[in-house]
């Protein structure tokens, strides 16, 4: 029987992963690993089995993977410590002797000229003289990053950045979850990179106008430079630092990082990917 296991279980693309997973897995087959199990007593009562595997903490990872055959190692969530944590589950599952480890990186790792890229980069570097079968599943932007667009065109008006008319290939959480659970299911014969992206792009200009038709309000699109929109976040709540790596991300969707057309991700998953309008009516329902 194959034992599956889930970094980083109790975030929101991890819980989402092991749903996808418990559809045709049986639950005693699937291990989450979480930071603290406390936290996902739900997935245990659902016959999850909960164990502690904290990046930060690598002592408790050879326990959390002894006996896995397949592993997703959901990237951290802490930018500028993922580099290190990855790295100690990285040695853990070749220890274990984790047949197949796949990896959430971000889209085009090779060449993202993205500040957000360069932990992806190393990781991917450590994975290259991995034993077993590696996936890098290289996940594009996620629909659910807009979603403080929404409430802010709401509140002034405008959805503001730097990405002028860079088209943005973005998905559902859902949607990469299910293809990772896919992967995990049905793994690849050899070593695989899949570029995973939303089968239909946009702009943010075309994101203003999906807001201001479905909210009867209007709302247009504040283009700005990097620097200015950096201020912006600043000004909105945001360390400088983080502020400084979102705006430089933004900025780099302006020049096609965030866009790519093979719709690999809706292949991996057997369906069309979500749509523009469908995130815009969640964001909304979302505020209430």
């Amino acid at each position: 029987m194959t034992k599956f296991a889930v970094t980083g279980a109790s975030g929101a693309l991890g819980r989402l992963v092991i749903d996808e997973l418990a559809k045709s897995e049986a639950p005693q087959t699937v291990r989450a690993l979480v930071r603290s199990p406390e936290k996902a007593a739900d997935l245990a009562a659902r016959g999850i089995e909960v164990v502690r595997g904290d990046y930060d903490a690598p002592e408790t990872l050879a326990a959390a993977l002894a006996g896995v055959d397949r592993l997703l190692l959901v990237s951290s969530s802490e930018v500028g410590k993922r580099a290190p944590q990855h790295a100690a589950v990285i040695e853990a599952a070749k220890a274990a002797g984790v047949e197949l480890l796949a990896y959430t990186s971000i889209l085009h790792a090779d060449s993202s000229p993205m500040l957000l890229a360069n932990e992806h980069k190393a990781t991917e570097a450590l994975l290259a003289d991995y034993p077993g079968t590696v996936v890098l599943l290289r996940n594009g932007w996620y629909f659910e990053n807009y979603f403080g667009d929404v409430a802010a065109a709401l509140a002034h008006g405008a959805v503001a950045g730097a990405s002028g008319e860079g088209r943005i290939s973005a998905a559902a959480r859902a949607d990469y979850a299910a293809a990772a659970a896919a992967v995990l299911r049905d793994p690849p014969a050899f070593s695989t990179t899949y570029e995973l992206a939303g089968d239909n792009a946009f702009t943010r200009a075309e994101l203003a106008a999906e807001i201001a038709r479905q909210s009867g309000k209007p709302v247009s699109f504040a283009s700005m430079s990097e620097a200015d929109f950096s201020a912006l976040l600043v000004q909105a709540g945001l360390p400088e630092g983080f502020a400084g790596v979102v705006a430089d991300a933004d900025a780099a969707a302006g020049k096609g990082a965030l866009h790519d057309d093979s719709r690999t991700l809706s292949r991996l998953t057997g369906r069309p990917t979500e749509t523009l309008a469908s995130a815009v009516a969640r964001a909304l329902a979302a505020q209430g």
